[in-house]
């Protein structure tokens, strides 16, 4: 496979894409080169590492876990490849974990540098990309609540995404369809029904007259 030059691999990523000659040059002087051993964490779920990191060769994986240790692969990195754009963007932590597959090479941007080249916080254009980074991390959320939530757990997370905070609880105003709750929970509309009934029951949630739904502080451990 064909090394390729800081400056080549800077021209493919798509964050950069739009730079001008004199830009892309000195962004590929401000990055450092560093490598990853096999099994080595790149970012680490719930941490900033204040960086963006482009791989130059070898590949590295996307992953997400439970409480448990489960884990799911949410993507595979290759060459060309880049993480932390999300977190030096909207600076919130990392929504997933990357460790290396093999041994891996990669280019690392400061937050400094990369700043240098963002459009200004009060754009539009800076909006729209923090914008499409909140979908992006809800993306990764659901993805890991659909491989690793029983029908329960994605169902009691959904109604948390939904919901906003009044007083001592949550609630969720607009009536919730149980037909779109079966789409966004991947699961079928009886199932979802059979779910909701169980959490009123059991004291977790309640539907009130108008349709909306108050979910109890306890709901986050059905």
């Amino acid at each position: 496979m064909t090394m390729l030059s800081s400056l080549d691999l800077i021209r493919r990523v798509p964050l950069f894409s739009m730079l001008s000659d004199d830009q892309a040059q000195a962004i590929a002087d401000s990055v450092i080169k560093k490598r990853f051993r096999r099994g080595e964490m790149v970012v680490e779920h719930g941490s900033k590492t204040n960086a963006l990191f482009i791989l130059l060769n070898g590949r590295a994986r996307v992953l997400s876990a439970d409480e448990r240790g489960r884990e799911v692969i949410l993507a595979t990195l290759h060459p060309g490849d880049y993480v932390g754009e999300m977190s030096l963007i909207d600076d919130a932590p990392h929504s997933a974990t990357v460790r290396a597959e093999v041994q891996t090479d990669m280019l690392v941007l400061s937050r400094t540098d990369f700043a240098r080249w963002l459009p200004e916080v009060t754009s539009l254009s800076y909006a729209i990309m923090h914008g499409l980074v909140q979908r992006l991390r809800a993306a990764d959320r659901q993805i890991m609540s659909l491989a690793l939530l029983d029908v329960y757990g994605r169902v009691a997370r959904a109604l948390l995404e939904m919901a906003e905070d009044e007083g001592e609880h949550k609630i969720i105003r607009s009536k919730v369809s149980r037909q779109d709750l079966s789409k966004v929970v991947g699961a079928s509309r009886e199932m979802v029904s059979r779910v909701m009934k169980d959490l009123e029951e059991r004291g977790m949630i309640e539907t009130l007259d108008s349709g909306a739904v108050v979910l109890k502080r306890h709901l986050a451990s059905p």
